[in-house]
């Protein structure tokens, strides 16, 4: 465990010193962050703008803005640790330098899952912690909620980062997998509203095909006091579950693997 926590701290030493060479770069990323923001703000705007609306599907305001800022958190947990590492999985096994993350002396899932970082990104971070510090302030929060929150939050970066390795791992026979992630983030954009605001069709998709509420609404419940029990122990168990599944897929996958050159 040393041994790995030593290596992501050399790859994100050398990655702050690569990126942090061209700061126009970073101004950029800003910009990014804050369309985002304002774009998922714009939606709960229009949700919470009709006369008179003082809930939408048994959310008040500052607790659907606490799914908004957990959806902005992920956003910022996809932009800076996942995408920029599963990005990189297609085009290793297509130019063949797969070969040398497979032939290192340390797992080749924690190779390809912790080598790049871009912290260009991190304002998404600092934007949906500051949106759920916000929308906390103005809500009853106890320690049992926020310490649950955490546990079901983690869960949720535990799903969301198994989702986008199993999708990354196709490359190892589909070498274009683009548009899968394309589809992912499509439908990950629902996680920015409370999924009882949805149809019951497409609330049961988003929780037991595609699991964005796991993702974003229950760590909000949990804070606010009304997560369910049955939810409040899916989210680890679907977690642990993807985690193992995930796993076992991209073992399989490396076996399978030949070579660019083979």
């Amino acid at each position: 465990m040393t041994r790995y926590l030593r290596l992501m701290r050399l790859f994100t030493g050398a990655t702050l010193s690569a990126q942090l060479e061209y700061r126009a770069n970073f101004l950029g990323a800003i910009l990014a962050s804050l369309g985002e923001v304002g774009v998922a703000l714009l939606g709960i705007g229009v949700l919470f703008g009709q006369p008179g609306t003082e809930t939408v599907g048994g959310w008040t305001f500052r607790e659907a803005l606490l799914v908004t800022g957990f959806f902005m958190l992920t956003e910022g947990v996809i932009s800076v640790f996942i995408q920029p590492n599963m990005s990189k999985i297609a085009e290793a096994v297509r130019t063949g330098s797969m070969d040398f993350t497979l032939l290192k002396p340390l797992d080749a899932q924690f190779g390809v899952s912790t080598r790049h970082l871009n912290v260009l990104r991190v304002g998404d971070l600092l934007i949906g912690l500051g949106l759920i510090a916000y929308a906390a302030s103005g809500l009853t929060v106890t320690g049992g909620g926020l310490a649950g929150a955490a546990v079901l939050y983690l869960s949720a970066v535990v799903i969301v980062y198994c989702i986008w390795l199993a999708l990354s791992t196709t490359a190892f026979w589909f070498v274009k997998t683009q548009n899968a992630s394309e589809l992912f983030n499509g439908v990950f954009g629902a996680a920015r509203f409370p999924v009882t605001a949805f149809p019951v069709p497409v609330r049961a998709l988003l929780t037991f095909v595609v699991p964005v509420a796991l993702i974003t609404t229950v760590p909000a419940q949990a804070l606010t006091g009304t997560l369910t029990p049955a939810l409040a122990l899916a989210s680890p168990l679907v977690a642990g579950a993807a985690f193992v599944l995930t796993r076992l897929f991209w073992l399989r996958a490396v076996a399978s693997y030949t070579s660019a050159s083979s």
